[in-house]
């Protein structure tokens, strides 16, 4: 056995009224005690309200109740006196995968996950508002099963992220609105796949990445009113330097290989990416409300994975993963119809391109160019507003046809390995919210 162990492969691969308080209570309960995530491009994520969520995120020109924070802090000043709104979104994935090697078809394990949101917004006078928000603005969800193809690449990858956003605006006239917001942002991540043996005569071990950072950044936003049927709005968000402690944990055939694959600290970094959104909105009656926009992030942040380990694995005190990633942009279409004083209708459609080239693509994060079909409605019950959408995303088929499978010696690699093949996406997402206005 141990002649065979210094072939062995390193297998990290790291890189998502009092009844009133009552129920907002309940519904906080529930939302954020669960927060799981889900990928837009890369792993952001762009569900943080159920009323942008029907018009596609079309909602940087416009306030749209208080997860206006989110989208452009300097929308802050559109909104009267003290409003409150809790929402999540269910979110169910399916992705499937045809292999180019044996023709065996895989898919990921059906899972629902919840991002989930809080605002919490106030005017204190004409010209200056506040307000602080909760959210998951990056994350990521996919599980395989444990034997299937690309086992060696990912079984289970999971990075949550908690984001406190508080956040001012400040009207100085009656045509200018600006703002600016604190993120302060906790990440934890989740990262398993199986780890070869065979080639030593043994039955696959597994390998598991746990580990969490904080980092911070800040949010600006402006608001121009064109005239009175035009308004401009854009917001930006900084990168965030996330500093990451973790520990890699083998379960391993033979405890003899613990000496080459030992459990061990390890520590790590990610700079996840700058943003940019901006949209110009149209009221051409009372009764409608249109905005069109574009959103940029910074994907080329995320250029390769470099994890330090306290312990060698595999005879070496570190690993580098090659990602270069590149920034993408998205373009957006939506629109809100007022029926009556209690229902507004909702539409809206989004295409975004995805961050990951073709020489590093790989199942943990099946990501490609997407298109998003909204609706939903809004319903007003004097102070308090219920909205529900439903979105559906289609990703564009996408085949991988490359090398990556970092670690694995090549002479030990059968051309399975690689999860060579065809993976096709698509989501269901069903966003709810509850604001009231105080």
């Amino acid at each position: 056995m141990k002649r065979f162990l210094p072939t062995m492969q390193r297998e990290i691969n790291m890189l998502s009224a009092r009844d009133v308080r009552s129920f907002f209570l309940a519904i906080l309960t529930g939302a954020l005690l669960f927060p799981q995530s889900i990928l837009a491009s890369g792993f952001g994520i762009f569900t943080q309200g159920a009323s942008a969520l029907g018009q596609a995120n079309a909602t940087v020109a416009h306030a749209d109740g208080p997860s206006a924070l989110y989208f452009n802090p300097a929308l802050l000043t559109e909104l009267p006196g003290t409003g409150m709104e809790l929402g999540t979104t269910l979110i169910y994935p399916r992705r499937d995968f045809t292999s180019d090697t044996t023709g065996r078809e895989d898919s990921t394990d059906s899972t629902l996950y919840t991002p989930s949101t809080f605002y919490l917004t106030h005017a204190l006078n004409d010209r200056f508002s506040a307000g602080i928000g909760l959210l998951n603005p990056f994350g990521l969800g996919t599980e395989w099963n444990a034997d299937w193809e690309g086992r060696y690449l990912a079984t289970r990858s999971e990075i949550v992220t908690y984001m406190f956003n508080p956040a001012v605006g400040y009207r100085p006239n009656s045509w200018l609105s600006i703002g600016a917001g604190l993120n302060l942002l906790y990440l934890d991540a989740t990262l398993e796949k199986q780890v070869k043996l065979a080639f030593v005569g043994l039955s696959d071990g597994q390998q598991k990445f746990t580990g969490d950072g904080t980092g911070v950044g800040f949010n600006l936003g402006i608001l121009l009113k064109l005239n009175p049927k035009i308004q401009f709005g854009a917001g930006y968000r900084s990168s965030i330097k996330v500093d990451i402690d973790g520990r890699v944990n083998f379960t391993l055939p033979d405890p003899s290989l613990a000496a080459i694959l030992p459990d061990t600290t390890a520590q790590t970094d990610i700079n996840l990416p700058q943003q940019l959104v901006a949209g110009l909105a149209f009221f051409p009656t009372d009764n409608i409300t249109l905005e069109t926009g574009i959103r940029w992030e910074d994907w080329s942040s995320y250029d390769e994975l470099h994890i330090s380990f306290a312990q060698p694995v595999n005879g070496s005190d570190f690993s580098i993963y090659p990602k270069n990633w590149q920034a993408t942009w998205a373009w957006n279409l939506g629109g809100k119809y007022r029926l009556n004083e209690r229902v507004f209708l909702l539409a809206g459609y989004l295409y975004g391109e995805d961050a990951i080239g073709n020489a590093t693509f790989e199942p943990s994060v099946p990501d490609s160019d997407s298109q998003l079909f909204c609706l939903g409605a809004t319903l007003n019950f004097d102070r308090l507003t219920i909205s529900l959408s439903y979105g559906y995303q289609l990703l564009e088929d996408r085949s991988k046809n490359n090398s990556y499978l970092p670690d694995v010696n090549p002479a030990v690699a059968d051309s399975a390995d690689y999860a060579r093949g065809r993976y096709e996406s698509q989501l269901h997402l069903l966003g709810v919210s509850a604001g009231y206005r105080f």
